[in-house]
C-alpha cells in the first residue's frame, strides 16, 4: 500500500465522531494532493457534496456545518478510492456532458469535453433542426454523443451500437433518466454489422489509442476504464479500418459523418473516408487546439 493510501486508510479507520465541513475538506484535500490529484480541493468539495447531498454553495458557504460519524467515514472511504486514482466520475456515478448528466460506470469511458467537438461539428451541418432525422452512434458507450444530439434535435430518433452489453445498459439507463428513451434504441453488435437502415447523421468515438501506449496513460484511464474502448491496435487506426467500409451502405443522401480521432490521426482517417466515397471532409479542433474530429458529407447537409 502506498504511503498516501495507508494514511487515508488510517484516517478512515480512526473516524469516530463528527467533523466540521472545513476540517473534513482540509483532510480530504491533503490526501488527494499527496496522491497527485491535480485539483485536490475542488475534488474534495465534490466528494463532500456527494456524501451529504447538498450543492457546492452550501459546502463553501457553511464551513461550520458538521459531518456526522457515518458521513465522515463515507467521505474518507471515497477519498481513499480517489487517492488510488479511480476516476472521480466513477465514484460520483456521473459526468456532465453537453450540459447533460450522464451516468458513468467502469463499463464505459468517462465522457470527455473534447468529444463535445463532434456534437458541435454535426449541429453546424444540420440545416433544419426540427426536421425528422435518423442518428447513429457507433460504439455508443455511455450514449453521451447520441443523447446530446437527440437533446438538440427534437424530431430526431437514434440508435446506439456497442459490442458491450454492460455498456448498452448504461446507455439505456441514461436515455431513461434524460427522458429520451422513446427516441433512442440500443443494439448490440460490431460497428455497422447489425444495421440495415440508413441514417442522416453518424457519429463515433472509436478506440484510437495505440496498444503500446495504453500502459503509459494516466492511472485513471489505464487502470479503470475499459481497454476495449481504448485499444486502437498497433497504430491506433484499427477501428476506423473496421467501421468506415460499412458506412456507404447505411448513409442517406446528404448524410453527415463525424469521427473522433486522436492527436495526429486526422489526416489518416480523412484518407480512409475518401477511399470509401466520402471526399468532402474537414477537420475540427477541440478547445485545446488538437485536431479532434473528422467530419465528412457529400456536401448536402440534412435538412437543406
Amino acid at each position: 500500500m502506498t504511503q498516501v493510501a495507508a494514511g487515508a486508510a488510517a484516517g478512515a479507520a480512526g473516524a469516530a465522531g463528527p467533523l466540521t465541513f472545513a476540517a473534513a475538506l482540509d483532510a480530504a484535500a491533503d490526501t488527494l494532493r499527496r496522491a497527485g490529484i491535480p485539483a485536490p480541493r475542488l475534488e474534495a468539495r465534490l466528494l463532500l457534496c456527494h456524501v451529504v447531498d447538498v450543492g457546492m454553495a452550501t459546502v463553501i458557504g457553511h464551513p461550520e456545518r458538521r459531518l456526522d460519524a457515518a458521513g465522515r467515514a463515507r467521505l474518507e472511504t471515497l477519498v481513499l478510492e480517489r487517492a488510488r486514482r479511480r476516476p472521480l466520475a466513477q465514484i460520483l456515478g456521473m459526468r456532465e456532458f453537453w450540459s447533460l448528466p450522464i451516468g458513468v460506470t467502469s463499463d464505459v469511458l468517462v465522457p470527455r469535453p473534447e468529444s463535445e467537438t463532434l456534437v458541435e461539428a454535426v449541429l453546424e451541418r444540420v440545416g433544419d433542426r426540427g426536421r425528422p432525422t435518423r442518428v447513429l452512434d457507433l460504439g455508443t458507450g455511455s450514449g453521451c454523443l447520441l443523447l446530446a444530439l437527440l437533446s438538440e434535435l427534437p424530431a430526431a430518433t437514434g440508435i446506439g451500437v456497442d459490442r458491450s452489453r454492460a455498456a448498452l445498459r448504461v446507455a439505456r439507463d441514461n436515455a431513461v433518466a434524460l427522458g429520451l428513451v422513446g427516441r433512442a434504441r440500443f443494439v448490440q453488435g460490431d460497428w455497422t454489422g447489425p444495421l440495415r437502415a440508413r441514417f442522416d447523421i453518424i457519429v463515433a468515438n472509436p478506440p484510437y489509442v495505440p496498444t503500446a501506449v495504453l500502459a503509459t496513460l494516466e492511472p485513471e484511464v489505464a487502470r479503470y476504464e475499459p481497454h476495449q474502448a481504448l485499444d486502437g491496435g498497433a497504430d491506433g487506426l484499427a477501428a476506423y479500418r473496421a467501421l468506415i467500409p460499412g458506412l456507404a451502405a447505411i448513409l442517406c443522401t446528404g448524410a453527415v459523418v463525424a469521427l473522433e480521432v486522436g492527436a495526429g490521426q486526422a489526416a489518416a482517417v480523412a484518407a480512409l473516408l475518401r477511399d470509401h466515397g466520402l471526399a468532402d471532409s474537414a477537420v475540427r479542433n477541440d478547445l485545446a487546439g488538437v485536431a479532434r474530429c473528422v467530419i465528412a458529407s457529400d456536401g448536402q447537409p440534412p435538412g437543406a
